[in-house]
């Protein structure tokens, strides 16, 4: 049986990382990587137990099952002298008791079908398409009892061997987890796993098998139009994202600016998103009357009337991606106060006006206060926040609103309101809002699996209209 391999596909087959992330352009054969290593690790090591997945089953079939590079192409020379034996959806190896389970894991609730399971080696074709969840217990399902390494795989098991293009719901997670990373090897911490972590790009150029064989692949590419979209599939840009909802759009260096002094006429107030295990994001804004600021350079600028800035945020995580801080609400409201104070010294706001915030905050039990309460008992001050519009037709409505005002920023002068954030707003919109995915049934919406906490707060504001009894200035101090 012939398994060809590239050099750089070689590299991460010996690699000493036992948590690799083989990722990045459209092209080097990552999924067929992954295929050649499971058959060599399953043929060397007597027993090893490769759990193989992808997101859905007909993805796992079609793309691992099918075609001229399948497994079943692959294996058969081994399948014909009865080497190796297809049952159902797993490969066992005849000779010496190794086996693939092709497995799909599509909803979080899906994971704790591997509760029970021992994986020697796991692998996952396309990780972005996972969320951060299913991949943190699969991974914690991955161990190693009883089997006898061969010289030249020891020390290398058990191991973790992924393959991804950017983008999708789980890219803000696995770019945080890998490729943020540089390229050299590392120990993650042990509430990561304690595993010797390595990125390892993947670009088209990685695989001359490909650009031999199919030299017209480049220029279909090219076809898929969104510039963003092509940089990502083709250079395998993780700083942007295929598919992404306004990777078309954003741009870093007009859309973040440094922060400067509110003017005293500007309207200022705050929108919130609630959440507990995931995080809850809070974002504090200032929108322009079309009277002028002074910039930190110390010129004078105006832009149009209903321009938003997004002068602060708290974003509610404990510094891993998609995963909350759990602070209760009376804290919540308490560290807002604190913070609201401190921007009139550093913004020369003079008060807040209360805001658009998801409307579960308000629900209250009985002989229970509802979330609301509790912040306002924290803060020392009622009526914080009303109801975010959450009607049908809401969330395609603030995507729409949003793309019009980033596309207005990019003009010089504005001719329309833009919106812009201050650079300090960087764990929750600078770093999820270039990335968030469409919803792929509903692509003017944005897919919800997603980390979208900052962005459903971005979006409250962007739609709710005010209520005039309750648009009432709250002072910071």
């Amino acid at each position: 049986m012939q398994l060809n391999l590239t050099p750089k596909q070689t590299e991460v087959l010996f690699s000493p990382a036992t948590e690799i992330l083989f990722g990045g352009a459209a092209g080097p054969g990552k999924s067929h990587l992954l295929r050649v290593a499971a058959i060599i690790w399953c043929n060397d090591i007597p027993g090893l137990q490769v759990y193989f997945l992808r997101r859905t089953y007909p993805e796992l079939m079609s793309n691992h099952m099918d075609g001229p590079k399948s497994f079943r192409a692959l294996l058969a020379p081994w399948i014909e002298i009865k080497k190796v034996k297809i049952v159902d959806n797993d490969i066992r190896f005849q000779h010496n008791g190794a086996a693939i389970h092709l497995r799909h894991c599509q909803y979080e609730q899906d994971m704790y079908n591997f509760q029970g399971a021992e994986i020697h080696c796991l692998m996952i074709d396309e990780l972005t398409t996972f969320t951060y969840a299913i991949y943190s217990f699969l991974r914690s399902r991955v161990r190693m009892t009883g089997i006898k390494l061969p010289p030249q795989w020891k020390d290398r098991f058990p191991r973790i061997l992924c393959g991804s293009n950017p983008g999708n719901i789980g890219h803000t997670w696995v770019k945080a987890s890998f490729v943020d990373h540089g390229t050299k090897m590392h120990r993650t911490p042990p509430e990561e796993g304690g595993m010797i972590r390595q990125f390892i790009p993947a670009c088209m150029e990685d695989n001359p098998y490909l650009l031999a064989d199919d030299p017209g692949y480049r220029e279909r590419l090219k076809g898929l139009g969104d510039p963003g979209l092509v940089r990502a599939m083709e250079a395998g840009d993780w700083d942007i994202v295929a598919g992404g909802a306004v990777s078309d759009l954003w741009d870093r260096n007009r859309h973040v600016i440094q922060a400067f002094q509110i003017p005293k006429g500007w309207y200022i107030d705050r929108s919130f998103d609630w959440g507990s295990s995931k995080p809850f994001s809070l974002g504090w804004w200032a929108e322009s009357d079309g009277s002028p600021a002074i910039l930190p350079n110390g010129q004078q600028k105006t832009w149009p009337k209903g321009t938003l800035f997004r002068i602060a945020e708290w974003y509610g995580w404990n510094g891993k991606p998609n995963e909350g801080c759990k602070l209760e609400d009376t804290a919540i409201g308490k560290r807002m106060r604190e913070m609201e104070v401190a921007m009139r010294e550093t913004l020369g706001i003079e008060g807040v006006n209360a805001g658009p915030a998801d409307g579960m905050i308000f629900e209250a039990q009985p002989g229970k206060p509802s979330i609301a309460q509790g912040i306002e008992d924290g803060y020392g001050r009622k009526d914080l926040f009303y109801p975010a519009d959450k009607r049908p037709g809401s969330r395609i409505k603030r995507l729409a609103i949003f793309r019009r005002m980033l596309a207005a920023s990019e003009h010089e002068p504005l001719e329309e309101p833009g919106i812009f954030f201050f650079d300090s707003c960087v764990y929750g919109a600078i770093r999820t809002i270039p990335t968030l995915p469409r919803d792929p049934r509903n692509p003017e919406d944005i897919d919800t699996r997603a980390e979208d906490h900052a962005w459903d707060d971005i979006g409250y504001r962007l739609t709710t209209v005010r209520p005039i009894a309750k648009s009432i200035q709250i002072e910071a101090a």
